[in-house]
């Protein structure tokens, strides 16, 4: 869970997130396209949009869009993860451009995973997005003072399992998802989505609901095998761990992405050889990994793109790395950590008006299509220099090189890649495999390489 300070002056605002995916052991999310283009505060009819231009023709497998409820008024991203009621009436559309954006998102061959807000409800009092009139513990047609947790302060002490998951998260009421009312109140918003193609959730602030209570909600869905992944940050000692969400679905794997930005600033990438379960991290099949997202972003705990050559690279390995199921976070520019989407959540283009579209960068949506190509593959043919340099292909299906050093690399490398020509697709240049699988390239400092059978010219 995400612990945001609370700017002075805003009453409780600034809410945590949380993780999703499948229920079983398979690798998630399910299907053969496991990436997910995570398009941060683009309002439904822009993500409907990209699904068609660019999510759709690059492989992205699922789009995972902002929570779709009445959130409270405000320009700040945060008001989206503070509810007020469980209708589609917030600043990124209605019902119906949500509608129409996971059917054209379908129509595209993209998945649609909604971030879902169920741990607890807004603080303060107001007229919400959709014009619902709130005040907390009291949201009309929906909950009121009876369904919320007794511990009425904030959550104080992540060494207390009892604190975490009934006080309130930076003083947003807690919603008691103990109780038959909340839990079937909760089942059946997820179930209205679902009933519009939603194909899975992001359950934010998953941390702060028991496992077992996840589960009975679970259970209760008209898809109860529904992808599933859970916000559930790691905290050494903490009294909650990841592992114990893992028969709900996926979890998000926040030291994957800790310790990506600690390799590449600060270590070696020759690290990385055994990442993964290697490092101690949940098994591959149930986790969730990303190299930012909005909150880590902000709050300096990883990579973000003001990050150069780092980022791209961090990307290009996850996508790379036959580890977890990646999420590529893509959002905008901000100096204001809590500064709300450009133009009210409209994308009129990428690279304009704030827009990052990291998601559209040319060496990571390359990547999405290797990863796609290569899924199944075991790592072979690791090598590195000892530091910054590494290669290694993913059975005879692709290989990749990463050259981090601030020098050019000149080497032939041993891959167990067919002889033929292949195209480097990170930056469109045609490389030569003889018959013994080598190949010889020169690398720049900060770029990478990365070539894959089905791509045998750009």
């Amino acid at each position: 869970m995400a612990r945001r300070i609370l700017p002075a002056g805003l009453a409780l605002a600034a809410a945590l997130t949380v993780g999703m995916n499948p229920t079983n052991a398979e690798a998630s999310p399910p299907g053969t396209k496991d990436v997910t283009a995570v398009l941060f505060e683009w309002n439904f009819a822009s993500v409907a949009k990209e699904c068609t231009t660019t999510l759709g023709p690059a492989g992205y497998g699922y789009v995972q869009v902002s929570p779709p409820a009445e959130h409270i008024q405000g320009p700040q991203w945060w008001t989206s993860y503070q509810p007020v009621s469980y209708r589609i009436a917030g600043r990124l559309g209605d019902r119906a451009a949500f509608r129409n954006m996971v059917n054209t998102c379908h129509a595209a061959g993209v998945k649609v995973v909604a971030d879902t807000v169920v741990n607890h409800m807004a603080a303060g009092s107001g007229t919400g997005t959709g014009g619902t009139a709130y005040t907390k513990y009291s949201y009309p047609g929906l909950y009121s003072s009876y369904d919320f947790d007794d511990c009425t302060s904030p959550v104080s002490n992540y060494a207390d399992r009892w604190n975490v998951q009934h006080c309130e998260l930076v003083g947003l009421a807690d919603l008691d998802t103990g109780e038959e009312y909340v839990r079937k109140t909760i089942a059946g918003y997820l179930d209205d989505l679902l009933s519009l193609g939603v194909d899975g959730f992001r359950i934010d602030a998953a941390k702060h609901i028991d496992s077992a209570d996840l589960a009975n909600i679970k259970s209760r869905l008209t898809n109860p095998g529904v992808y599933w992944k859970q916000e559930v940050i790691y905290g050494a000692g903490e009294a909650v761990q990841p592992g114990e969400y893992t028969g709900n679905g996926d979890v998000q794997e926040f030291r994957y992405a800790y310790d990506l930005k600690r390799v590449l600033t600060s270590e070696k990438l020759a690290y990385l050889s055994n990442y993964g379960e290697g490092w101690g991290y949940l098994n591959s099949s149930v986790a969730g990994v990303f190299v930012d997202n909005h909150d880590t972003e902000r709050n300096g705990s990883t990579l973000n793109y003001k990050a150069g050559a780092d980022y791209t690279l961090a990307n290009v390995f996850m996508l790379a790395w036959p580890y977890g199921a990646p999420d590529i976070d893509s959002g905008y520019e901000w100096t204001d950590a809590d500064a709300g989407p450009p133009n009210g959540g409209k994308v009129n283009a990428c690279w304009q008006d704030g827009w990052k579209c990291q998601h559209a960068w040319p060496e990571i949506r390359s990547m999405v299509a290797f990863r796609n190509a290569t899924r199944g593959q075991a790592v072979a043919n690791w090598w590195d220099n000892g530091n910054n340099a590494i290669a290694f292909g993913r059975g005879a299906k692709g290989y990749v090189a990463i050259n981090h050093e601030s020098s050019s690399l000149t080497r032939t490398y041993q891959t167990s890649l067919a002889a033929g020509t292949y195209c480097n697709v990170q930056n469109n240049t045609t490389v030569t495999v003889d018959s013994g699988g080598r190949f010889t390239a020169t690398l720049g400092p900060d770029t990478a390489l990365a070539l894959y059978a089905g791509k045998p010219s750009c």
